[in-house]
């Protein structure tokens, strides 16, 4: 096998461009084996040495979209939630309703009381006789992780909040856990500790088949960011409406009115939304 070339990855780390690696992406969006080896070999043609990770992207989504949208929108998958900012809010929410479906109850902003402070919760997701308290970190550059000052930050809310609610006599029979959940990665130093405190540690790839990254895709609540035939303005226009999926789009369809579409390019958005979902 030939050497590869030197990349730069988002948080200014170089290695060895993996070809496997881009492959197993356009797999994952659903992408074709003949489609897959042609991108790959496209890439391969244009690398060199000290590309960054961000340009690749970019040209592999550039071809991907030339055959299909819905895969090139799956592709564009980590992208898209990089877009929900630039205030956490949306974040919040999206995470919320992954939450939602996967049979969770689930209330975003919540006000709770601890032993000694009021807290703001982001996200309390409730499931048979189980209450996690979700705390969200959004970070809009690949480059940004969750240091170890997250998980030690949450903890001391979370320990506050359960030993004041553990004495309330309706949740008698409720266990309490400590969620954080992050759109990029943790450091290994936040990894540790959080795992060590009893920290349910979600990114994007972590835990292993279980990540952020998997629950999306598994539920199929992908962010109205996602999709192909909308720009920034009009992406940032819809979160503003508080409309933060795709299948909340699918519902309020007069919204693309307001943004213009009408005919066949309304009906060509509604169809990317229906092939995604």
């Amino acid at each position: 096998m030939n050497k590869q070339p030197l990349v730069e990855k988002a948080s200014g780390e170089k290695e060895p461009f993996d070809p496997e690696k881009l492959r197993n992406s356009l797999r994952r969006a659903g992408t074709s084996d003949d489609i897959t080896e042609e991108i790959v070999a496209g890439i391969l043609l244009q690398l060199q040495p000290g590309m960054q990770t961000s340009e690749i992207y970019r040209k592999a989504f550039s071809m991907l979209r030339k055959h299909k949208n819905t895969n090139a929108a799956r592709y564009s998958l980590k992208k898209a939630i990089m877009e929900l900012g630039p205030s956490g809010y949306p974040f919040e929410e999206f995470v919320a309703q992954v939450l939602a479906h996967q049979g969770f109850d689930i209330q975003v902003g919540e006000i709770m009381q601890g032993r000694c402070v009021t807290h703001e919760v982001d996200v309390v997701a409730t499931h048979n006789n189980t209450q996690y308290l979700v705390e969200c970190k959004y970070y809009n550059s690949q480059g940004k992780y969750a240091n170890v000052k997250v998980p030690l930050y949450i903890k001391s809310r979370v320990d506050d909040i359960i030993s004041f609610r553990e004495k309330l006599p309706e949740y008698r029979e409720t266990r309490f856990h400590g969620w954080i959940v992050t759109n990029t990665r943790f450091t290994d130093d936040a990894l540790q500790f959080g795992r060590c405190a009893g920290l349910h540690m979600l990114s994007w790839g972590v835990p292993k088949n279980k990540s952020l990254k998997d629950m999306i895709e598994s539920t199929g609540v992908f962010p109205v960011t996602v999709l192909t035939g909308l720009n920034a303005k009009q992406k940032t226009y819809l979160l503003d409406k508080k409309v933060v999926l795709c299948r909340q789009l699918r519902e309020k369809e007069y919204l693309l009115n307001e943004l213009g579409f009408q005919g066949s390019k309304k009906r060509k958005i509604l169809q990317e939304i229906d092939d995604l979902l």
